[in-house]
C-alpha cells in the first residue's frame, strides 16, 4: 500500500474471482492473497475465530470442524476468501441468522497510506459498522474475527413442491423452519424445497452412493447436459425443464452444518440476485414467472429463492428490513440481457436491492434511494479514502465519484 501511494498507483485486492462484477478490478496494483491464508487464533471462551483474508471458506470450514466450532451460518458455495465472500455480501438462507457479514465480530483493514487499523464493536465501531460489507472501498481486508459456535447437527429435508403451493405457503415455510430455501424450474409448476433445523441427531449422512448420483451425475453431470442442449437447441427447454421437475425426488439425511449448507457447483453460469422485503417476494415471483411464460426467453436455470433477517450493516442487501432474495441466471454463452434486463424491472418496482458481486445495471442514483444508510457509507469513505486509491470503474458507478 505504501509503495503504491508512493508511485500514485490505484489499489485493489481480489479474492477467487467468484464475483460477476468488476468489483476488484483496477489499472493498478491488484494484491492477490494466496500467502495471506490460514487461522490465526481460535478463541473457544469468546466464541471466535480469527483467520487471515485470504483463506478459501472451504479451509475455514474444514478447520473449525476439525476443533468441534461451526460458523452458525453460511451460503451454499465455499471457493470465495473470507474476505471476499464479506465484502461483496455473501450470503445463505435464514429466519433467524443471517449473511457472513453479520457474524464478523472484529476487522483488520490496511489503509489508504498503509497504516493498520483494528476495528470491532468498541474499538473504531464507526468503521467497523461500514467495513463488514465495504466493496473494497475503504481498504484492504488483512484479517476477519467471526463468531463461531460449537459444532451441531442439521438435519436436511429435500422435496418437491407445487410452485402454487410454495408461494401461498412461503410466509409459514419461513417461520417453521431455521433455514429455508426453493427453486423454481422456468417454464414449469414445479419447485425444489430444502429446509434445514437443528438436530439431536444422530448423524446420517448421504450415502456415498446416493450423494455422488444426486449431487455429482444429476445435479452437475446431467444438468450440464441439458444446458448444453438448450444452448443449441433453445427450444427444447421447455419439454426438457417439464420432465426434469417431475423427476425431482425428495430425500432426508443430518450432518454438520458445512456439509448441509454447501453443495458443488460445477455448471457454469451468469446471475443477477436481489433482495426485495420479504413481504413482496411471492409477487415479485409471480410476476417473474408471468414474465417467462409471456415470453420467448428459454431459461434452462432454476430460479433460487432464499431469506435472511434485517441486520445493522449499512450496505447489506439486508439492511433494516427482512428480506428474500430472488437470484436468477442463465447458462454460460446463452444470451442472458433480455432476460436479466426484464427481471431487472421487476425487482427494482419492488424496491430490490442488487447483489453487489453479481450482474446488475444500477447506479448510485438508485441505490441512495434503497440504502437508508448509503450517506453514512460514502462520508465514511470520503475520510478514509478521500483520493480514492480503492476506488474503480465499479465503484464509481455504485458509489458514486
Amino acid at each position: 500500500m505504501r509503495r503504491a501511494a508512493e508511485d500514485g498507483l490505484r489499489v485493489k485486492a481480489v479474492g477467487t474471482g467468484h464475483s460477476f462484477t468488476a468489483a476488484a478490478a483496477t489499472d493498478g496494483v491488484l494484491i492477490r492473497p494466496e500467502l495471506l491464508g490460514g487461522v490465526r487464533e481460535i478463541d473457544r471462551a469468546a466464541g471466535t475465530v480469527r483467520v487471515a483474508a485470504g483463506t478459501p471458506l472451504h479451509h475455514l470450514n474444514e478447520a473449525l470442524a476439525a476443533e468441534g466450532l461451526s460458523l452458525t451460518n453460511m451460503g451454499d458455495i465455499m471457493e470465495q476468501t473470507v474476505s471476499g465472500a464479506v465484502s461483496t455480501g455473501t450470503h445463505g438462507t435464514g429466519r433467524d441468522s443471517a449473511s457472513l457479514a453479520a457474524q464478523i465480530v472484529a476487522l483488520e483493514l490496511v489503509l489508504a497510506d498503509g497504516s493498520v487499523l483494528r476495528c470491532s464493536a468498541t474499538e473504531h465501531p464507526e468503521v467497523f459498522t461500514a467495513a463488514r460489507l465495504g466493496l473494497g472501498a475503504l481498504g484492504v481486508i488483512s484479517e476477519v474475527t467471526f463468531a463461531v459456535e460449537p459444532s451441531f447437527l442439521l438435519t436436511a429435508r429435500e422435496e418437491p413442491m407445487p410452485f402454487a403451493r410454495v408461494t401461498e405457503e412461503f410466509d409459514q415455510l419461513v417461520a417453521e423452519n431455521e433455514h429455508f430455501e426453493f427453486y423454481w424450474f422456468p417454464h414449469t409448476e414445479g419447485c425444489s424445497t430444502k429446509r434445514n433445523n437443528r438436530s439431536a441427531g444422530p448423524a446420517r449422512p448421504l450415502p456415498a452412493v446416493r450423494g455422488w448420483i444426486d449431487d455429482e451425475l444429476l445435479s452437475n453431470g446431467l444438468f450440464q447436459a441439458v444446458c448444453s442442449l438448450g444452448r443449441a437447441l433453445p427450444g427444447s427447454v421447455p419439454p426438457v425443464a417439464k420432465i426434469s421437475s417431475r423427476a425431482l425426488s425428495a430425500r432426508t439425511y443430518t450432518d454438520i452444518p458445512y456439509r448441509v449448507f454447501t453443495s458443488p457447483r460445477r455448471v457454469r453460469f451468469i446471475e443477477m440476485e436481489y433482495a426485495v422485503p420479504r413481504e413482496a417476494a411471492m409477487d415479485a415471483l409471480r410476476e417473474l414467472k408471468a414474465l417467462v411464460e409471456r415470453s420467448d426467453f428459454r431459461v434452462s436455470f432454476p430460479v433460487e429463492v432464499r431469506t435472511a433477517p434485517a441486520d445493522d450493516i449499512p450496505l447489506s442487501t439486508a439492511s433494516g428490513r427482512d428480506t428474500a432474495y430472488i437470484a436468477v441466471h442463465m447458462y454460460r454463452g446463452t444470451p442472458h440481457e433480455p432476460y436479466f434486463t426484464a427481471a431487472e424491472s421487476i425487482m427494482t418496482a419492488h424496491g430490490g436491492r442488487p447483489h453487489w458481486g453479481k450482474v446488475h445495471s444500477r447506479d448510485a442514483g438508485y441505490l441512495r434511494e434503497v440504502y437508508p444508510r448509503f450517506a453514512e457509507f460514502t462520508a465514511l469513505r470520503d475520510r478514509l479514502d478521500p483520493h480514492r486509491v480503492f476506488g474503480n470503474d465499479y465503484l464509481r458507478r455504485v458509489l458514486g465519484e
